[in-house]
């Protein structure tokens, strides 16, 4: 329980800031406190980001006042904030990946001998001990980049603690997390909050944020509509003031031909004994037309190694993939695509979105020879389907010349899934595709996904997220070490069972 006696770390009053006339911020407050773990949420776009940045310096407010220890304060930059104690953790990174764990560790106050060098022996023992108390084991001397996103979020993590930061602001810090993972930085988190220091949770998962945080700050279209107590605020009406509209819960098709009885409808697309030695062991899968199959595991299962293989992007060493009866000789990306199979990446910044190219270069860009005439692009024809597919998807944007970078993490996805569109696919592999999206444009997404299949597309789900895959897929196929351990359907289609599933146990057998 947070003492509100004691005076605040961290108060925003009255905040506005505006871009070209348009209002990000308006009149925005927020106050945090020591020993809080305080939730800040609201759809993309509804200014957190921006909130955040004035508070570290990145942008300066237009009206209001930021306060640190109770006096005004307005930071030059980022840096002029971890001076002061405020460190912040971002959803896509802030560290420098071509430079040691070490290095990272203590970038900017690296430990220096009498001759003013590096001390690199003092410098990796204080990053072994550093790591040591975050459960984290990495060799301090390899590259950052070599670890995974989830390591290298929690080196983000101890490297916060390490400059002794009294307010720690995490931006989406579990988007690349497994559940065990979550909670190691949980126990990060609670060791931080009962040392004193203030947290700002970033994040659109309402699991997470009734488990670990106090405090919410609801925020939508740059202004403040809830400020409290986390537990005194019911998920519904949580997510009615985010999406300022009352919330109903997803209600999802299912084939009528997702149980045993089920016509036999023939699949558009069949993998059989996919395998790729240490990876994958002879995976088998079906889909027919018009139905989304789950595929769930635990990070290392072989989730998104299967979608990459059915696509071609990740080699093969047996195993067949058809697509409408017919065997693909060569199983490759472009033969793939040209069969009618399209993946959605499960990381959009590294292998999705151009983000200097606009909406319209992006979607059209897989495209481009099915929109020409004579090899010379059909500009008309290019312009309409941008805006058909946006207005479909309802990308929100000042219009399809915006570049993507400019846009929030839903709108990008959403994107993405215009470009596949684009390239008129049977079967959709779509890998992560709610990962770090707000709730507002992660249900357009799932409606989508359904709409989608009921217009006869074939949906490979792949999602960590068990949730969205007993809500959104008619059958789950369940993967452990790369190998298919089950098939739920029917009446075992739920989040008890699948978590069974994934666990290695048959509830039947019990």
């Amino acid at each position: 329980m947070v003492d509100t006696l004691v005076a605040p770390i961290l108060e925003a009053r009255g905040i506005s800031k505006s871009f070209r006339g348009v209002h990000a911020l308006h009149d925005v407050s927020m106050t945090v406190r020591p020993g809080e773990i305080h939730a800040l949420v609201g759809e993309n776009g509804a200014g957190k980001s921006t909130l955040i940045k004035v508070f570290t310096g990145v942008y300066a407010q237009d009206d209001g006042q930021v306060l640190h220890r109770s006096e005004p304060v307005s930071f030059g930059d980022p840096h002029a904030a971890r001076v002061h104690g405020i460190s912040t953790i971002y959803q896509e990174g802030n560290l420098v990946l071509t430079q040691s764990v070490a290095r990272n560790l203590f970038l900017g106050r690296e430990p220096r001998n009498r001759l003013g060098l590096v001390d690199f022996r003092s410098m990796h023992a204080q990053a072994r001990a550093l790591l040591a108390e975050f459960s984290i084991t990495a060799d301090v001397e390899q590259l950052l980049g070599s670890l995974g996103p989830a390591a290298q979020q929690m080196v983000a993590v101890a490297r916060a603690a390490a400059i002794k930061a009294d307010v720690v602001i995490m931006d989406e810090p579990t988007s690349s997390f497994e559940p065990r993972e979550v909670e190691t930085l949980f126990r990060v988190i609670e060791r931080l909050r009962d040392a004193g220091v203030a947290i700002i949770y970033v994040s659109h998962r309402l699991d997470e944020l009734y488990q670990i945080c106090d405090t919410v700050t609801v925020l939508r279209a740059g202004r403040t509509v809830h400020h409290g107590p986390l537990d005194e605020l019911p998920r519904t009406e949580l997510v009615a003031a985010m999406l300022g509209r009352e919330y109903a819960p997803l209600k999802l098709r299912r084939m009528e031909s997702a149980d045993d009885s089920a016509p036999d409808v023939a699949p558009v697309l069949e993998v059989d004994r996919l395998t790729r030695r240490g990876l994958l062991h002879e995976v088998s899968l079906d889909i027919r037309p018009g139905e989304v199959v789950g595929l769930a595991g635990l990070f290392g299962s072989g989730r998104t190694e299967t979608g990459k293989a059915v696509l071609g992007a990740q080699r093969i060493d047996s195993g067949t993939v058809s697509v409408d009866g017919f065997v693909l000789r060569t199983l490759t990306p472009a033969a793939s695509i040209d069969a009618g199979v399209a993946l959605l990446p499960e990381d959009r910044t590294v292998e999705g979105v151009l983000p200097n190219l606009s909406i319209r270069d992006n979607i059209v860009l897989g495209a481009l020879p099915r929109l020409s005439r004579l090899g010379i692009l059909d500009s008309g024809r290019i312009d309409a389907l941008v805006r058909q597919l946006m207005s479909d998807l309802n990308i929100r944007a000042s219009g399809p010349e915006q570049k993507v970078g400019t846009l929030s993490g839903g709108n990008q996805q959403k994107v993405l899934l215009a470009r596949l569109l684009c390239l008129n696919p049977k079967v959709l592999i779509l890998d992560e595709p709610t990962r770090g999206i707000d709730i507002g444009a992660k249900i357009e997404v799932r409606v989508t996904i359904d709409a989608l299949a009921a217009d006869g597309l074939a949906v490979l789900l792949i999602s960590s997220e068990t949730d969205e895959l007993v809500e959104g897929s008619d059958r789950i196929v369940v993967l452990n070490d790369g190998h298919v351990i089950d098939v739920l359907a029917g009446g075992r289609l739920s989040e008890d069972d699948l978590i069974l599933s994934i666990a290695g146990i048959d509830k039947r057998a019990q």
